[in-house]
């Protein structure tokens, strides 16, 4: 199986990145493995989708380290959607907002083309440009969902604050990585027209009913097709604490990781959204869970894979490997 990763930018992977771990793996397991930036991507003059990829060694790794030193080292070659079985988009449009707003929806673009021209392309690109931002999450069923609004009015804001115990949460409705999170209480209160401003230079807000669970963190589980990825009796999934006096679980805002207690409510959750995830095409995706609530469903490079392959000394890489390749078999 020949496959390409497309990420934001190759230099700026890191070894503890999930699409990392899913490389190295497929590599180990004997498969052909390409690196692409959004940047790489291009519409060749032979009318196919292609660009530049580093292509990795062939050649065994002693550590996930060398082996990312080694795909960042690898001079590029020319490729398109002929030299390829499957594309597997891992770029983060919301990582691009500020200094490279072009590069955004390339992954989505230029991944529609490949999947007209034949190529398996995960997860749906066309599915992937309606969950471009956070209102895809309103299309899941309500008794998931906190209570929200999506405005970008200080009034309805205000009157959903009183309306909640004067405790929500304000995030953009673009964005991901916990990036622009506020808390707003009685304390935080006299600065909601300065916050509701700052998110509102990015588009619209999204105000959701605070949950008190989350001062115990979240949970982000996985999952393939709609299902959890279960290995072992181990299920694909991580507990996330925040630092102290942030409200984000995200781990590189300085969230910490824990073994995962999965509860008959999240399996409950996961038996809610899991179908529609599977309609829309959605290969790999992560679910944030506070609580008996999802807070987030993340399908665009949901990260962690790594801690729980660490937390429970299992390999969830090989499954979503082996899926892929069902998928062409297909």
């Amino acid at each position: 199986m020949k496959i390409a990763f497309v990420v934001n930018q190759v230099r700026k992977e890191t070894s503890d990145y999930t699409t990392t771990g899913l490389a190295l793996q497929a590599h180990k397991m004997g498969h052909e493995v390409y690196y692409m930036g959004v940047g790489d991507l291009a519409y060749l003059k032979n009318e196919q989708m292609g660009g530049f990829a580093r292509k990795i060694p062939d050649k065994q790794f002693r550590s996930v380290d060398t082996f990312l030193q080694a795909v960042k080292e690898t001079d590029k070659l020319k490729i398109s959607t002929t030299d390829l079985d499957i594309l597997v988009l891992r770029n983060d449009p919301s990582a691009d907002i500020d200094k490279r707003p072009w590069a955004q929806n390339a992954g989505i673009v230029f991944g529609q083309l490949a999947q007209s021209q034949g190529l398996t392309v995960i997860n749906d690109p066309t599915c992937l440009s309606q969950a471009s931002n956070k209102m895809y999450f309103q299309y899941f069923p309500k008794q998931v969902r906190p209570k929200t609004i999506i405005t970008r009015n200080i009034s309805d804001i205000e009157a959903f604050y009183n309306a909640n115990n004067n405790k929500i949460i304000l995030k953009p409705l673009q964005g991901s990585g916990g990036r622009n999170v506020f808390l707003i209480n009685k304390q935080e209160a006299k600065n909601m027209n300065q916050i509701v401003d700052a998110i509102c230079r990015d588009g619209f807000v999204v105000a959701q009913e605070y949950l008190p669970a989350a001062k115990n963190g979240d949970i982000r589980l996985f999952l393939l097709d709609g299902d959890p990825i279960i290995v072992k009796g181990r299920m694909a999934a991580i507990h996330r604490h925040q630092k102290a006096g942030d409200i984000r679980s995200n781990i590189h805002q300085g969230g910490q990781v824990g073994k995962a207690r999965i509860t008959k409510r999240i399996r409950e959750i996961i038996e809610l959204v899991g179908p529609k995830l599977k309609e829309d095409g959605m290969f790999l995706t992560g679910l944030d869970i506070v609580g008996d609530k999802l807070m987030e469903v993340n399908v665009f490079s949901p990260g962690g894979l790594a801690h729980a392959c660490e937390l429970y000394d299992v390999d969830f890489y090989t499954p979503v490997i082996e899926a892929m390749q069902k998928r062409i078999n297909r």
